[in-house]
C-alpha cells in the first residue's frame, strides 16, 4: 500500500505546533495526530484556517501535559474531550479519541477511546476522517477518504441514513461540502438519505441551521447545489420561503462587479421582496440585529431601484444595503467603488442663525436643502449654502 505524505504547507512548520507536539507526545509514540480539515485542505492545496488534533490522552491528561509545558489552555468542550491550546500562531483544538454511545439527532453521548479507527468511524464524511502524524506527516486513512478526495466524491462514512440520524445537521453539512469539494453526479445513496430524512432537521437549533446555510451561501458558486436542495425537498424544510431561481443572476452580478461572495446578500436573493416575511425569516433563524436590518432593507427592493442614482441610494440606505439592492437589480456599482457616503455640511443651528425660528421650519428647510444636495450629486459646502439661500428666499 502506498504511503501518502502531506505536501509542504506553512502551518506544518510552525514552531509553536512543534512545541505542542513535544508536550503531547515527547517520546514520539504516536500519541497525537492532525485531523480533519487541516489535513484535507492541505492535500487539496488550499489554505488552512483551523487546526485540530486528536489524541488518545484523556482530557485531564491533556490538561496536565499542557500545563507542564507552560502552554495556555481553555477547556472549550471538556465533556466531549476538547481542550484548546492557545498558541502564538493561533489556537489548536485537541480532542480525545471518541466513540458514540448514543445520539438523538442533535447531540451525541460519547465515550473516550484509545482506537484511532473508532474515532474515525464516528465522523461524518470520508474526506474528513483523514489523520496525519505531526512528525512524519504520514496520512492515516481508514475509510478510503484519499480516493474520495482525489475523485471529489463526497461520501458518508458507513450508512448515510445512520450518520444522518445521529445528527440531522449533517444533511446541511453534506450540501455545503458538496458545493465546496464535490463533483457531479453526487453519491445517490447520500442524496436519497438526505431527501428521506430532511424532516428531521426541524428539531435542530435555528442558530445551527443559519450557520450552515450562510456557510453554504458564502462559497464561490453554490447555485447548483441550492437548486438541487430544492429539487430534493431539503431546502423547503429549513427555508420554505426560498426560491433558488434568482441566485445565479446575483452570483454573476457579484463576479462582474468584482465583489466577493456575500452570504447574506445571496440569502436576500433567495427570499421574496417582502419585508414582513423576511423579518419573520430572520427572527426564526436567530440572525443578529445587523443581519436582520440588512436583509429587510434588501427585501424592500422595487423596480424603481433600476432608475435611482447609486450614490443617492447609498446615502439613504447605507453603502452595503445599496450595493445589495443594486446587485439584486443587476446594476453596475462602479459609482460606489472607493466612494464614502458624505455627511450633509449643514446643521440646524446654522439655519436658526439665519433667522429661522427653532422648530418645524428648521427641519423642513433642512430636508429641502438635503433633498436638493442629494439630487445634485453631493456638491461642496459652498453650493449647500447657496441652496440654503434659495430655500430661505422662498419664505
Amino acid at each position: 500500500m502506498n504511503t501518502t505524505i502531506l505536501p509542504p504547507a506553512p502551518w506544518t512548520t510552525r514552531e509553536d505546533l512543534a512545541g505542542l507536539v513535544a508536550a503531547l507526545d515527547p517520546d514520539g509514540a504516536g500519541l497525537c495526530r492532525y485531523v480533519g480539515g487541516a489535513v484535507r485542505d492541505t492535500l487539496l492545496g488550499l489554505d488552512v484556517k483551523d487546526i485540530d488534533m486528536a489524541t488518545p490522552h484523556l482530557p485531564e491528561e491533556t490538561q496536565a501535559l499542557l500545563k507542564a509545558a507552560g502552554i495556555r489552555q481553555v477547556p472549550t468542550g471538556l465533556a466531549h474531550g476538547t481542550i484548546t491550546a492557545v498558541l502564538p500562531g493561533g489556537p489548536v483544538e485537541i480532542t480525545t479519541l471518541r466513540r458514540d454511545v448514543s445520539t438523538d439527532g442533535r447531540h451525541a453521548t460519547v465515550a473516550f477511546s484509545r482506537e484511532w479507527q473508532e474515532d474515525a468511524a464516528r465522523r461524518d464524511f470520508t474526506i474528513n476522517a483523514l489523520y496525519a502524524d505531526p512528525r512524519t506527516l504520514e496520512v492515516s486513512d481508514y475509510f478510503d477518504g484519499l480516493d474520495d478526495l482525489a475523485s471529489r466524491t463526497l461520501r458518508f462514512i458507513g450508512a448515510a441514513d445512520q450518520r444522518i440520524r445521529e445528527d440531522y445537521l449533517r444533511i446541511l453539512r453534506y450540501f455545503r461540502f458538496q458545493a465546496r469539494f464535490g463533483s457531479l453526479p453526487a453519491d445517490p445513496a447520500a442524496e436519497a438519505a438526505c431527501a428521506a430524512l430532511a424532516p428531521g432537521m426541524k428539531g435542530l437549533s435555528r442558530e445551527r441551521v443559519a450557520s450552515e446555510l450562510l456557510g453554504l451561501l458564502a462559497l464561490p458558486d453554490p447555485a447548483a447545489t441550492v437548486a438541487r436542495m430544492a429539487q430534493l425537498g431539503v431546502l423547503a424544510q429549513v427555508l420554505p420561503e426560498a426560491d433558488p431561481a434568482a441566485l445565479p443572476a446575483l452570483i454573476a452580478a457579484e463576479a462582474k462587479a468584482g465583489q466577493a461572495p456575500d452570504a447574506l446578500r445571496r440569502m436576500a436573493a433567495l427570499l421574496p421582496a417582502d419585508p414582513p416575511v423576511v423579518e419573520q425569516v430572520a427572527a426564526r433563524l436567530r440572525l443578529s440585529i445587523a443581519q436582520r436590518k440588512r436583509l429587510v432593507a434588501a427585501a424592500a427592493r422595487s423596480p424603481l431601484d433600476a432608475l435611482r442614482p447609486p450614490r443617492a441610494m447609498a446615502y439613504e440606505l447605507g453603502r452595503d444595503e445599496a450595493i445589495d439592492r443594486l446587485l439584486l437589480a443587476g446594476r453596475d456599482i462602479a459609482d460606489l467603488t472607493g466612494w464614502a457616503v458624505p455627511r450633509l455640511p449643514l446643521k440646524g443651528g446654522q439655519i436658526v442663525a439665519r433667522g429661522v425660528g427653532a422648530g418645524p421650519d428648521v427641519a423642513r428647510t433642512l430636508r429641502a436643502v438635503e433633498a436638493r444636495w442629494v439630487a445634485e450629486g453631493f456638491p461642496d459646502e459652498a453650493r449647500v449654502m447657496q441652496l440654503l439661500d434659495e430655500e430661505l428666499a422662498k419664505n
